[in-house]
Order: structure tokens, then C-alpha cells, then sequence
């Protein structure tokens, strides 16, 4: 009777809910306090699917589930994001009779690295994608092998294992697993790899086995590339499922040689999305050719990046999540790449959207001398802790007359709306893109 009046109580509270536009982990909280167990008492899908991971978990869910929906999958995921285990518990019982069955063919879930261990104490995931390891969040997540172990108690060994071959942590989820459940995803070198580290950081300078020194044959960004430790041995492994040709400023890659994939955006993070979304759907049975068909040119609806104009202006806003330089970085280096006259807006008015900190650090490990280039005219500097962002680009190589700094984001609006007309791109967080988007002609 109790996982019955869990069940009611969460379909109730997600209608009210949904009538205000809120309710994404309130219902699974209170039906958790009702029923503590009930997310081990209900009927799942015979496909349950995790994404875990610092980067890229809602943009790969996102793509899973149009992949799977076009080929005839009813796919039940968390599309607002809430990923902790009140969220889940919200998606599944709100989906379920009250019988407690599902409803579904797949259950697809973001899952947060910090707490997977909770959300996967009463069922298992079929298959488990985890995407990568950054620094990200430091004052939440500390370091990215305290996320690792967190990770760890998480994963059943019945699950089967889908990991980025290309990240030396991730690829350590694979020791402890039976091989013959892991399945690996990778990027062969490519004209965009290169030798030389690039970034303030290497998180993967030593072996996250044994600390010795690691070797790298070739860097796709940050640490995400080809390694190999000549102490202990750990090295990347043969992938399965592989990107064997890449060209971003083609915006074109071809996955396993044999089917080319046009890319909305030329990013090599889209790239990696990608690559993970059509691994584990191939594994759970989707046709390669409606695979394509979806993944073709794909533009993600999630707001990770979105084009609007301001004035004159054309303009795209990248999220670059707060407190995650790794995300900074790949976006700066897509401006980069753009070779064409823009102007960069950077927006730190609030750090996060669940929690205050003034801690602004990772600022320092964001590689903001990408922005020296020719074409890249002005960088404006904006938000609350718009001064903190000048102290470091006084630590760049970016003359100062191409350097505005302010506070108010509505001021920094007007003054473009007012005059140019060169590309616009804005770099923020979730936490202020609507600060911004409140003045702009969404496209």
C-alpha cells in the first residue's frame, strides 16, 4: 500500500507541478519519504540507460533519446536535467501505474556523478555511458579522482560498461569490470590533435594508476586524447566504436570509416556527445543509417548553445558551465577557430544556480589567451564579479584597449544593440544566460 501511495502522490504533485512549471524533484522526494524502497519495488524497461560523467551527460541524453524515439522506442528521460535521486524518482513513478509498472520501452537517465550511488542503490542500469573527468565544481566536487571513487560503488557488474577510451580516469572504470562488459568510444588522431598539451593545466601529466609520468601520442583537448604510461602499462584502449575521421572546420567526421556525419557544431565536445550517443544506441539496437539520419546536422534544443540576434549583431551564446574550465576552453577555441570579425561577451553575474560561493579560482585555469587573436575586436567583461574576471585577463596577453569592463548586463545589451554589426558570441553559465536572453531577439 505505501509504494501505491508513493506512486499517487508523485503523479499528483508532477501535475501541479507541471501547471506552475516546476515539480522536477519535489514529488520524488515526498514519495521517497512515503516509501523509501519503491523505486525497487516498481516494473522497469528492459533497457535502462545511464549517462554519467563531468561534461556533456544532458546534450548525450538529449541525442539518445531522438536517436532511440525515431526508431520507434518510446524513451521515458529526465528532460529538465534534474539527475539526483529525487529526480529520478520523480521521472520513473510519475511514468509508472499504480501498479507499478512503467510505462516504456527505455528508461534513459542523467545521472550526477556525486550521488549515481544513491539514484542506482534499488536498480541497476542495462548500460552505463560516462562521458568524461574534469575539474569541475570545486567547492562540490573537489578533485576529479574524489569523483572517480564516488562513481565507483555506483556500478553493478551486470551493467554494461560504455567509456571514452580517450580519458585516462574514465578508463580505469574498466579494471574492475568484466571486459567482456566494457565497450569503449574513441577519437583517432586527427588534423585538430595535436602533440603539445595546450591549456593552464594536465590533469593527465601522470598515470591515474600509479602517479608514474604519462606519455601522450596526441592531445584532442585538455587531457582527452591518446596516453600510455610506461610504468604501469595503463594506456588507452582499442575502441570499438570510433571516430576515424574528423575535420572541424569542415564540420564533417566519419564514424567507424563508413558513415559521415555533418555537425551543427564544429566543436569538439559535440563531437564527443555524439560519438557517445551512437555507441551506446547501436549497443541497444538502433539502425545505423536512422542513427545518421537524426544525428545529421543535429542542433541540440537543450540551450546549450543558442543563436538570437542584438541589434545588428548575430549572435550565438555557448554555455560554458561556471566553475568548469574545461568547457570554458572548448568554447574559447571554437571563437578561435571561427576566423571571422566577433565580438566575445563573458557573463559572471552568479556562480551557480543551487548554491552561493564567491569562490572564483577556476578562473585562473581557463585558458582566456585563445580570445588573442586578430579577428576576435573586443572582449567585454560582465556581471557581478566582472572585476575579478579583469584581475585575470591583466594576466593574458590581450592588449587592454580590447578589453570593456562593467557590471550591469543590461548596459553591455544597449551598448551592442547600438552599434556594430560584427558577430556576437557570449560565454556564461546557465545561471545567467537568461540575464542576457532577456534582451535579445531569440532566432
Amino acid at each position: 500500500m505505501r509504494s501505491i501511495l508513493a506512486v499517487l502522490v508523485c503523479k499528483l504533485l508532477r501535475s501541479i507541478g507541471g501547471l506552475i512549471g516546476k515539480g522536477s524533484s519535489l514529488p520524488g522526494q515526498i514519495a521517497l519519504k512515503i516509501c523509501p524502497d519503491v523505486l525497487g519495488r516498481v516494473k522497469l524497461p528492459q533497457h535502462i540507460i545511464a549517462v554519467t560523467g563531468s561534461n556533456g551527460k544532458t546534450s548525450t541524453v538529449e541525442m539518445i533519446a531522438a536517436i532511440l524515439t525515431a526508431c520507434g522506442k518510446r524513451v521515458v528521460y529526465n528532460k529538465e536535467g534534474s539527475n539526483q535521486i529525487e529526480g529520478v524518482a520523480t521521472l520513473i513513478l510519475s511514468n509508472c501505474t499504480l501498479g507499478g509498472r512503467m510505462r516504456g520501452d527505455v528508461l534513459l537517465l542523467e545521472s550526477d556523478e556525486r550521488y549515481a550511488r544513491h539514484t542506482f542503490r534499488w536498480f541497476q542500469p542495462t548500460h552505463l555511458v560516462i562521458t568524461n573527468l574534469y575539474r569541475d565544481q570545486l567547492t562540490r566536487n573537489g578533485h576529479p579522482e574524489w569523483v572517480y571513487d564516488a562513481i565507483r560503488p555506483a556500478i553493478s557488474p551486470e551493467t554494461l560498461l560504455v567509456l571514452n577510451a580517450d580519458d585516462p580516469l574514465v578508463s580505469c572504470f574498466a579494471r574492475e569490470h568484466d571486459a567482456g562488459k566494457v565497450k569503449w568510444f574513441g577519437v583517432d588522431e586527427c588534423p585538430s590533435s595535436t602533440k603539445e598539451h595546450r591549456g593552464i593545466y594536465h590533469d593527465g601529466a601522470r598515470c591515474p594508476v600509479c602517479k608514474g609520468r604519462m606519455v601522450y601520442s596526441c592531445y584532442h583537448y585538455a587531457h582527452i586524447g591518446h596516453y600510455s604510461c610506461p610504468s604501469c602499462g595503463h594506456e588507452r584502449h582499442e575502441t570499438d566504436i570510433t571516430v576515424t575521421s574528423l575535420d572541424l572546420k569542415a564540420g564533417r567526421l566519419t564514424i567507424d570509416g563508413e558513415t559521415e556525419i555533418s555537425l551543427a557544431f564544429k566543436s569538439i565536445y559535440n563531437v564527443y556527445n555524439i560519438l557517445a550517443a551512437w555507441s551506446v544506441c547501436s549497443l541497444a539496437g538502433a539502425d545505423r543509417e536512422a542513427m545518421a539520419g537524426v544525428i545529421n546536422n543535429y542542433m541540440l534544443k537543450n540551450g546549450r548553445m543558442i543563436t538570437f540576434r542584438l541589434g545588428d549583431h548575430k549572435g550565438v551564446l555557448l554555455t560554458s558551465k561556471h566553475e568548469n574550465s574545461v568547457a570554458y576552453d572548448t568554447n574559447l577555441a571554437y571563437i578561435a577557430d571561427t576566423e571571422k570579425p566577433c565580438t566575445v561577451l563573458i557573463v559572471v553575474d552568479a556562480i551557480s544556480r543551487k548554491y552561493f560561493t564567491g569562490e572564483t579560482s577556476w578562473l585562473w585555469d581557463i585558458d582566456f589567451d585563445q580570445l588573442g587573436c586578430e579577428h576576435v575586436q573586443k572582449v567585454m567583461l560582465y556581471g557581478r564579479y566582472c572585476n575579478d574576471l579583469a584581475v585575470r585577463f591583466k594576466y593574458t596577453h590581450i592588449p587592454a584597449d580590447k578589453i570593456e569592463v562593467g557590471e550591469d548586463i543590461r548596459t553591455a545589451a544597449d551598448g551592442l544593440k547600438e552599434s556594430g554589426d560584427e558577430d556576437l558570441y557570449v560565454i556564461t553559465c546557465f545561471s545567467d544566460r537568461d540575464k542576457l536572453l532577456a534582451y535579445v531577439d531569440r532566432d
